[in-house]
């Protein structure tokens, strides 16, 4: 498996470490004696599409709020993709994303290219999954009639049963609470306050991210995204839960999902933040800050209150006692044979009824060496530091020998290579990224060294 570093440099989960959960729990689903599950990766390159057609029977597609503006060119290239597909394309619950009173007024300049992916997609299987009751009716709304409600397959993960209990009867200042929560949420919905209150009521509080800036906040201290700067968010490195190490971000669900069984509670407002809590049989509460989150939290039963109503210093004790989870556990059988319904109608098996029940990607997970979280790095531990410059020097070498590659293949070409020299110094420019760490490092290199 790859190291902490090379996977936040590769962005192993696009961005969002919650798209690993539900893209784990399809990969598990549809493992079967009969059936070879081989993930793409986050690629969506139109010209594989013969390769495709010919190695493969089916193009299974678990998707997220993909019907938002800023999705809408990698919407468009995915489109491109499935128009060239010649074999079945089945969608395992796409949602679209507006505000928590379902207007789906700012998804208008997004029809034509929603339009053109859901065509695409029904000319290819017999209907479209999607996540809740708002994106179905938007679909219908655009004339779309084959649209099955299905939810999130990350909560199938487990099968048709769902087990979720209090261990506790109440949460006391002793209790493990995760909190969770978007930076759109912490700048402008209060979460930074919920977060700041709780942060001074619970001292096992642990706040999890999931956004690859802040993965890159925690391991690096730094990152080149203008949100990197948002102070209010626990990920950034002047916040007292960064500087006091309560801040995880986690490369793999299996991990994420292990750890989180050591909680007593998890609330804030990412949906798969939660969501994992819940697969680790910990009581969870959603903020819902949009529609994406309210129609999953619908159609599933689970707990959850609109972050527009709850008071900016909530007691998580109060979210904990009220949380009942009675229509999550008890409809489960029912929302899963749905969603194995949906599948077998698309020509899909599943490992739950066609195989194991799992127990081999179980079995193949639990041999896998899997990354550690991404956690604050608050001192100059050497061995912590000696891994990042570790990785860095090989990032260096193989960034040298890819440089000699390209001379090479240019001399022969003779064409001139130029060298960016700063100005007034005479010395060939460092890689930008190798400055980065320099500026990163230096300060506790330096401390390392210094003699007593």
């Amino acid at each position: 498996m790859d190291s902490l570093e090379q996977s936040l440099h590769r962005d192993v989960f696009a961005t969002n470490a919650g798209n690993l959960i539900f893209s784990d729990a399809a990969h598990k689903i549809l493992t079967t004696p009969r059936t070879e599950v081989v993930s793409n990766g986050i690629r969506t390159i139109a010209s594989e599409a013969e390769r495709i057609n010919e190695e493969y029977d089916a193009f299974v597609v678990p998707l997220a709020n993909a019907f938002r503006p800023s999705f809408e060119r990698s919407l468009t290239r995915m489109t491109q993709l499935i128009t060239k597909l010649r074999i079945p394309v089945v969608v395992l619950g796409v949602g679209a994303q507006a505000d928590l009173k379902y207007n789906a007024a700012r998804l208008k300049p997004l029809e034509p290219a929603v339009r053109a992916f859901v065509t695409a997609v029904l000319d290819r299987s017999a209907s479209i999954g999607v996540r809740g009751e708002f994106t179905e009716q938007y679909l219908k709304d655009m004339g779309f009639r084959d649209v099955e409600v299905i939810g999130c397959p990350s909560m199938f993960m487990h099968g048709e049963t769902f087990t979720v209990d209090k261990r506790v009867e109440s949460l006391t200042s002793e209790s493990r609470v995760s909190v969770n929560g978007s930076h759109s949420a912490v700048r402008s919905q209060g979460m930074d306050s919920i977060i700041r209150q709780a942060h001074q009521r619970y001292p096992n509080l642990r706040f999890i991210g999931q956004n690859l800036l802040e993965g890159e906040l925690l391991h690096w201290r730094e990152t080149s995204h203008v949100s990197g700067t948002q102070t209010s968010m626990p990920t950034h490195p002047s916040h007292p839960m960064y500087r006091e190490g309560k801040v995880r971000l986690y490369i793999d669900p299996a991990t994420w999902i292990s750890e989180l069984r050591e909680f007593d509670f998890s609330f804030g407002s990412r949906i798969h933040g939660n969501i994992a809590a819940l697969l680790a049989g910990v009581p969870s509460t959603v903020l819902c800050s949009d529609s994406r989150t309210l129609e999953l939290c619908r159609y599933f039963g689970i707990p959850h209150r609109e972050i527009t109503e709850v008071p900016k210093d909530i007691d998580p004790a109060e979210l904990y006692e009220a949380a009942d989870f009675g229509e999550l556990v008890n409809g489960h059988k029912e929302r899963f044979l749905r969603f194995t319904g949906f599948m077998e109608k698309n020509g899909l098996e599943n490992t739950f009824t066609h195989g194991d029940g799992g127990a081999a990607f179980e079995a193949q997970l639990a041999g896998l060496t899997l990354p550690p979280a991404a956690r604050p790095w608050t001192d100059s531990d050497p061995e912590a530091l000696s891994g990042r410059l570790g990785w860095l020097r090989s990032r260096m070498e193989e960034l040298s020998a890819e440089n000699a590659q390209l001379r090479n293949q240019l001399a022969k070409k003779s064409v001139p290579v130029n060298i960016k020299v700063q100005a007034g110094e005479g010395k060939t420019a460092w890689p930008s990224a190798y400055r980065r760490a320099r500026r990163v490092v230096g300060r506790p290199v330096k401390r390392l060294l210094r003699p007593e």
